[in-house]
Formats: structure tokens, sequence, C-alpha cells
């Protein structure tokens, strides 16, 4: 089977330039290895600072704006037409699934909408877990203050339900990677979830993350002269790594999977080397 080709996207204002994965395509359906620093949509984070700035790119207008100007990506699959079928966060990499057509999207709305969909993300964590599996089951709210930010409340909040898998330890260093397994959907859900129960993900700043430095980890890291240390993620460390749904037209299961990103694995090959 002919792997699809990529979709190209630049924003010539900041002069930025994406090739993206097409991790799964047929004549209803595209799925996209979304990458890190890219916001699915318009949201509250990617705010427009001042009138002199330029507004920050989002995927979904890229996209809409190469299907208008007639782009070679656009034009071999004859689009007309896409829309995403979930968000994930501007920082978040892998998964994200799209309609290349309204009867599609509406079946994958209403899937979508009755928590069908398995998803399954993995996520580096700042703490060691002691159970090898677990349940938060934290109602989350819009914070009253901080606009775009979540919080646990347990009076206003909506109900929410993320189950927790440990997949490695690394004691020493005083990480753990975990699976993440939603059963609802709501905004922030797993970065607010694991915050909660003093898990906060790697580089998450909004949920008390904080980057990871190879210093920390190697007792004899030494910088060369004249060179500054760069973290080993300073991302919120976050990937959508498996997505299994019904076909809205065949009702087939459907499976798609991402491979980690390059920061996730350098990361956690250090982390394997130090920190266990």
């Amino acid at each position: 089977m002919k792997t699809p080709s990529p979709i190209k996207l630049s924003w010539p204002a900041t002069r930025g330039f994406w090739e993206i994965p097409v991790l799964f395509e047929d004549e209803h359906l595209l799925a996209l290895d979304k990458p890190a620093g890219l916001p699915t949509s318009s949201e509250a984070e990617a705010r427009v600072e001042s009138a002199a700035e330029v507004e920050r790119p989002n995927l979904m207008k890229l996209l809409h704006a190469g299907i208008a100007a007639g782009k070679p990506w656009a034009s071999e699959r004859n689009l007309t037409y896409l829309n995403n079928e979930h968000r994930l966060d501007a920082e978040t990499t892998g998964v994200l699934l799209l309609a290349k057509n309204k009867p599609a999207h509406v079946a994958l709305a209403d899937a979508f909408g009755c928590d069908q969909p398995l998803r399954k993300y993995v996520a580096l964590v700042r703490g060691n877990l002691i159970e090898e599996s677990f349940e938060v089951n934290a109602r989350l709210a819009p914070h009253p203050v901080q606009p775009g930010l979540m919080r646990v409340d347990k009076d206003n909040g909506k109900a929410a339900k993320t189950k927790i898998t440990l997949r490695e330890n690394f004691t020493r260093a005083g990480y753990a990677l975990v699976t993440c397994e939603p059963a609802t959907d709501r905004s922030h859900q797993i970065r607010v979830h694991l915050s909660h129960v003093d898990l906060p993900i790697v580089a998450d700043e909004l949920y008390g993350g904080k980057k990871l430095w190879l210093s920390r980890l190697k007792k004899d890291f030494r910088l060369k002269p004249g060179h500054e240390e760069r973290p080993l993620l300073s991302r919120t460390a976050l990937h959508a790594e498996e997505l299994s749904f019904p076909h809205p037209v065949t009702g087939e299961t459907v499976t798609i999977k991402s491979e980690w990103p390059k920061d996730l694995k350098v990361a956690l090959k250090y982390l394997r080397q130090y920190g266990v």
C-alpha cells in the first residue's frame, strides 16, 4: 500500500514551515501526526498580545488556506472540506483525526460525543508511581481568574475520568513514563488530573511541570566553554500515541498509532541511562 504524501504547510508572515506526516487516509478520513508548537485551532493560548504582532497560525487555518489556494497536497486529494474531530493542545504531539466530508464529520461527532473512541496518550511526569494502574476521577471546570486554565472543582465541575498506567519508573531521578486513557474529553483533562495527583507533566509549566535538564541527571555533566545548556524537554511531554474508533461508513474499528517524537525519545534515552 502506497504511503500517503505528507501535508506541507507554510506561514509566510513568520517564515513557518511544517511537513506533517499522514498516519491514515481513505476516502472519508485523514489522520495527521501533529507536531509540537502548533495549535489545532484558535484557542486562548494563541492570543495576539499587541496590534503589531502577527497572529499565530493554527493547523486548521493553515489546512483551509491550503485547500483554498489549491496547494498540491490538496489538489491531488481533491479536497474541498476538512474538519477536526477533536483537539490536541498546542504542545501536544501525535494522532489528530479529521473528516474529509460532512457526513463523516457528523458520524464522528456522534461517536466522540459518546466518548466511544479509545484514546491512549503517553506522558513523562515528575514523580514515582507505587501503583501499577489507577484512576483519577475528579470534576473539572475553568479557572475562575486565569482564562484558558482548568482546575479540579468538585462542586461545579464536569465529570472527568482518566486511567493512569505505569510504563517505566526512573526512581533515582524521580520521573516516570505513564499511559493515560481519558474516559471523558475535557479541556486539559490529562494535564490537570496528573497535576492533581502530584505527577505534573514534564515542562507543563501551566500545571506545575518543570523542564528536564541533562545536568540534573548526569553527575559529571560538563558544558564546553562558551556553550549554554538546552533542556532535554522544554515543551509539555504529552503525546497522543493511539486512537481507536468505529469507522463512520464501514463501522469497522480503525486503530491509528503515532511514533514517539524525537525529543521524548532522547529524554527517555538519558533517563534510562542515568535515572534508573
